[in-house]
């Protein structure tokens, strides 16, 4: 059988996405196999196969009629999702160790920050000022985490060898050693009410858009040590409302956040999350992707196809991940 052409569609904008570091890494994998960065290279649409792709622009996947596999290079599908030309084909989702150890180093390094008040304590080095509060124990502040999937149980596993007390939410039952988890509606609000530390790595679907929210915020621990609640968001922007959790900051409701994503991306210069004292700001790469690992993980998923077997990781359209 003919290799069938893969094809490369990567709109990131950074360094991190560079379109040409894809297309050396997938030539080197998929030896014989005809890879094609977009819109550069000339070919007949008919050849495509398979696609690779992050952030396509609507319709761009519709142009090939024989595609089988769509790959999404990035742990984030609701872009995709959003496109109503989306070839009728599976669409795989990365999940490779790589990424999953670096959105747990993400994870440990913001609750460790929060937890040692890092933010006051570099307040008090720019002022010069020599003025230490008392610091609590791990294992006096509860850690929630949102979304118990490969990364969320991975990550909360971790903070919990940590000493934290650690609990995770999921919308479906989870069972996972050490950590107390909740389900559904219903046990969203005992979730929050013993969380000091929120994490979100939620998928962004119709249930969880902006699920972080004043309603959400204020149901959150009020008597831990760290005097008010903190948010730490590594999933999607379209998860939190902006307005809301820049009210709750200058309000008390929340005493600091940690926000790797947001509803624009780039974040606009004008916003105001670029000085708030509160908010510790990083830009979308909690948990980069690397192509050495991802455009092997997606070679290996090519040749088990071609031979017959199953596709790991396939996205379930109705859930939205």
């Amino acid at each position: 059988m003919t290799k069938g052409a893969l094809a490369l569609l990567v709109h990131g904008g950074t360094e991190n996405w560079s379109p040409r570091r894809w297309k050396s890494r997938f030539d080197e994998v998929c030896a014989g196999r005809s890879v094609l960065l977009l819109p550069d290279a000339s070919f007949d649409p008919a050849d495509v196969h398979y696609a690779a792709v992050w952030k396509p622009h609507p319709g761009e996947l519709a142009a090939f009629p024989n595609l089988r596999v769509i790959f999404n290079l990035g742990a984030g599908v609701d872009a995709l999702m959003a496109d109503r030309s989306l070839p009728d084909v599976p669409l795989v989702r990365v999940a490779v160790t790589d990424l999953t150890a670096r959105m747990t180093e993400y994870v440990v390094l913001h609750v460790l920050m929060h937890h040692r008040q890092e933010p006051y304590l570099r307040h008090s080095q720019r002022e010069k000022r020599w003025a230490p509060k008392s610091q609590w124990a791990a294992g006096a502040i509860s850690v929630g985490i949102m979304g118990l999937g490969t990364l969320g149980a991975d990550a909360a596993d971790a903070v919990r060898r940590l000493g934290f007390r650690v609990a995770g939410w999921s919308r479906s039952p989870r069972t996972i050693d050490g950590i107390e988890c909740f389900h559904g509606k219903a046990q969203l609000e005992a979730f929050l009410r013993r969380t000091d530390i929120l994490v979100c790595l939620l998928p962004l679907t119709p249930e969880t858009r902006h699920i972080l929210n004043r309603g959400l915020f204020e149901k959150l621990n009020r008597t831990s040590p760290l005097g008010a609640p903190v948010v730490i968001n590594a999933g999607r922007g379209g998860l939190q409302n902006e307005a809301d959790i820049l009210q709750c900051l200058d309000d008390g409701t929340l005493g600091g956040a940690s926000l790797d994503v947001y509803a624009t991306e780039p974040l606009p210069a004008d916003s105001p999350f670029w000085t708030h004292p509160k908010v510790v700001l990083t830009p979308h790469n909690a948990a980069d992707t690397d192509p050495d690992e991802i455009s092997k993980y997606v070679a290996r998923q090519i040749a088990r196809f071609e031979d017959g077997g199953t596709l790991e990781n396939v996205v379930v359209r109705e859930r939205g991940y």
